[in-house]
């Protein structure tokens, strides 16, 4: 099985992906492939294996967009706190925190070619006084506890019952603990049902990924 360094997940990503303004999110613009199968395609025969999951770091997905509009909506919610991006994708829920204001951003996944996407997305979209206050964290956190965040965020985390039931049951366990927690949900088949609900956004997709032009995210706040 093939593993890529650091330069070689850059070298990826911009071969094949674009600089892509994010629809309602603008001035927002990630790395992002046109369609999924070309770059699902792509990072297996790269990485030597199949049956990979879906190159969740090459799209905004509907609640990572929801959750971002979210934040940019309420920055004070940032605002000088320490904030996790939890399975962070292209990373533009932690983006969004960033350009807010926190104190500190990390993003974590448990992909290691989404740090890179993260550092090329940051380097698109963080002024240089900015970059000091963003770090990455890979590996899986959902056993650690999450004690050192004032904000857990996790955008379209549920979308698959066994890592959703870990997913909730971490981001209850940080609420419990004192970290204030939201996730963005598009109507995902294993999202909890007894979390409040804060607010709505309907966001554009792309029908390479998702099974229709436009998403309704439901911002949950546990």
């Amino acid at each position: 099985m093939a593993t890529r360094t650091r330069v070689e997940n850059l070298s990826f990503i911009r071969t094949h992906t674009r600089p892509i303004p994010v629809p309602g999110l603008e001035p927002l613009v990630l790395w992002q492939a046109d369609d999924v199968t070309p770059i699902w395609e792509a990072t297996e025969a790269d990485l030597q294996r199949e049956r990979l999951d879906p190159p969740f770091w090459a799209f905004a997905w509907a609640g990572g967009m929801g959750l971002a509009r979210f934040i940019l909506d309420h920055p004070h919610l940032v605002m000088n706190r320490r904030v996790l991006d939890l399975a962070c994708g292209s990373g533009i829920v932690g983006l969004s925190a960033a350009i807010s204001g926190a104190a500190r951003v990390t993003w974590n996944d448990i992909d290691p070619i989404c740090e890179a996407a993260v550092e090329l997305n940051a380097d698109l979209n963080l002024a240089d006084n900015q970059r000091p206050r963003v770090e990455w964290r890979g590996g899986d956190l959902l056993e650690s506890g999450l004690d050192d965040f004032d904000i857990v965020l996790a955008g379209d985390v549920f979308y698959e019952r066994q890592m959703a039931d870990r997913f909730i049951a971490c981001l209850k366990q940080a609420r419990v603990r004192g970290s204030e927690v939201f996730a963005g949900d598009p109507g995902r088949a294993y999202a909890p049902r007894e979390i409040t609900v804060c607010a709505r956004y309907t966001v554009p997709t792309c029908t390479s990924i998702e099974n229709d032009r436009e998403k309704t995210t439901a911002i949950l706040a546990f």
